[in-house]
């Protein structure tokens, strides 16, 4: 499976894509650069020489081209990211995995997005799109280390049953992990 990730030159996108590249699939790091996602995979790839990590830089346009997307953009990034490609995930399966948290203090603190989730924000900026949230509580420092198991329950929503289906398939290949 091709996984491309939008916003995969940061914390979590970086992350998601060390850990799925190495249980076999081949991961697009989406950026507006293609140069900076092949910085990212190539850092990856060093980082994790142990591993053989199927990555690839692209644009987020050609991240899209990919068999499934995951949007891995900051939190306020990910409607604007989704509206600004929303023709090219037509008829995808696209996995947000933003949460709306800011800093207060030493503490993270959730926010209520206007139209209540980010998933549901990406839905409506990419209409076509067949959106499912997930990953929201795997921190990405943890979700990063390929040199620890990960061992995690990952819940999966969306109102469509074939999103669902495709976020928990991807959660499960990642051994220990469970998607619910």
């Amino acid at each position: 499976m091709i996984v491309g990730i939008l916003g995969g030159t940061g914390p979590a996108g970086k992350a998601l894509a060390a850990r799925l590249s190495s249980v076999g699939m081949t991961v697009r790091i989406g950026s507006r650069q293609r140069e900076r996602g092949e910085q990212i995979a190539a850092e990856l790839r060093e980082r994790w020489s142990g591993h053989s990590l199927d990555l690839e830089g692209a644009a987020n346009e050609d991240a899209c081209e990919a068999d499934l997307v995951v949007v891995a953009t900051p939190w306020d990034g990910a409607a604007p990211t989704a509206a600004s490609l929303a023709v090219l995930l037509e008829g995808k399966v696209v996995i947000s995995m933003a949460n709306a948290l800011g800093k207060v203090g030493n503490e993270l603190q959730a926010l209520v997005p206007p139209r209540g989730s980010i998933s549901v924000a990406v839905q409506q900026a990419a209409p076509g799109a067949f959106v499912a949230g997930a990953f929201h509580h795997v921190p990405a420092r943890v979700l990063g280390r390929l040199d620890e198991q990960l061992d995690a329950d990952v819940l999966v929503c969306s109102d469509f049953p074939q999103a669902t289906a495709a976020g928990i398939r991807l959660v499960d290949a990642i051994p220990r992990c469970r998607g619910i």
